[in-house]
């Protein structure tokens, strides 16, 4: 067991977060508050090969996996830059490739490594939460095409995106249980609308509601080719999405420390700087801890995904549960150590609250992770 970093990632590790510190938390503040997309900073992310980074060589990619991924997310998230797209985008492209046909692969690989163009997710609606076989929208094969039908919530960037993977229902099986598909479905697509949610945070990917009014697309436009593996193919997404998502909580907690650390050396009281008293320092110290424990999650997830372990869902759950919860206390002492000051603009901090709160409740909230450790590894009857 080596828990040291190899010089390949660690050259990622510093060359993003050289990305990152140039355009630092000024300019994803003033994107977020424009309401317009980080176009130079995800082009420069994808410029230099970062962005792709889990994509294969052959389509133009790093060639790497989740754990390179959540370091260009990690990283990028300790300048004050999260971004909640490249955790779609991360998702959406490994769907493709361990799941797509080889036209699907050959059309939307290249563009997607390259960030040409972008590819957004849509599970989620209001009638089934956490229970996606119960999702309401519905594909039917007609003619030689699939028309869907239905509306998802709190869809991410798709103002941005040229297409969109949407998870509908095919069917229902022998065992009376929804059948699910994936289907790759152009955002300009006659019959697809999508409308803005107001949001109380402060980010540059902007949160949608999606109706998709009979929208028809071409019958290869199911992931894989023919229906029924829609669930397999979901959750070879979700754990990855919760693995980065973890990672972005720790450059999130990592950015907040730098920032309570260095007013804790600089801010003078009595005489002497407010680090130098306990009731500062060991708070931060406890806040590092927490960081530090869950960052070894999130890469051990990572590991467990890309080398194809069976643990990875419990892992990735846990990773995701600790490092939200990290990441919160972290912010919070954040601001306890500036006071007054937290909520000026100028600090950076206040600003970062609604995405680092958003954590412990999306993507997977964090009774549903309690309940999957709770039946899966403790062995205690299934409580929903």
């Amino acid at each position: 067991m080596d828990f040291r970093e190899s010089q390949e990632h660690a050259a990622i590790r510093q060359a993003v977060s050289e990305i990152g510190a140039s355009f630092g938390h000024d300019y994803f503040v003033e994107c977020s508050t424009k309401g317009v997309f980080v176009d130079e900073l995800w082009d420069t992310v994808f410029g230099q090969g970062f962005g792709g980074v889990n994509l294969p060589e052959e389509y133009g990619g790093g060639g790497g996996g989740i754990y390179e991924m959540a370091i260009v997310i990690e990283e990028l998230a300790a300048q004050g830059c999260p971004l909640i797209f490249l955790i779609v985008a991360g998702m959406c492209g490994p769907i493709i490739n361990d799941f797509g046909t080889d036209a699907q692969k050959a059309r939307w690989l290249p563009t997607l490594a390259s960030g040409r163009e972008k590819m957004s997710f849509a599970i989620t609606e209001s009638g089934s939460g956490s229970n996606a076989p119960n999702l309401a929208t519905t594909a039917r094969l007609e003619g030689g095409s699939w028309r869907l039908s239905g509306e998802k919530q709190y869809i991410t960037g798709i103002d941005v995106a040229d297409a969109v993977l949407v998870v509908a229902r095919t069917g229902t099986g022998a065992n009376g249980r929804a059948e699910l598909g994936l289907f790759i479905v152009e955002t300009d697509r006659p019959g697809l609308e999508y409308q803005p949610i107001p949001m109380e945070i402060k980010e540059p990917d902007r949160q949608f509601s999606v109706l998709l009014d009979s929208v028809e697309v071409p019958e290869q436009s199911i992931v894989g080719g023919e229906p029924g593996r829609g669930m397999l193919q979901i959750f070879s997404g979700l754990n990855p999405e919760r693995i980065n998502v973890a990672a972005q909580a720790v450059g999130l907690g990592r950015y907040f420390m730098g920032k309570a650390v260095a007013y804790a050396k600089g801010r003078e009281v009595w005489g002497q700087p407010i680090g130098a008293h306990q009731g500062v320092s060991h708070p931060l110290a406890e806040a590092k801890i927490g960081l530090e424990l869950s960052r070894l999650m999130a890469y051990k997830a990572a590991w467990e995904f890309d080398n194809g372990e069976a643990s990875v869902g419990e892992s990735a759950s846990v990773a995701k549960l600790a490092a939200a919860d990290a990441v919160l206390f972290a912010f919070d002492q954040a601001v306890q150590v500036h006071g007054g000051n937290a909520f000026a603009s100028e600090y950076g901090i206040a600003d970062l609250w609604g995405l680092t709160r958003l954590m412990r409740s999306a993507p997977v909230s964090r009774e549903m992770v309690l309940n999957y450790v709770a039946q899966h590894t403790l062995g205690l009857p299934r409580s929903y």
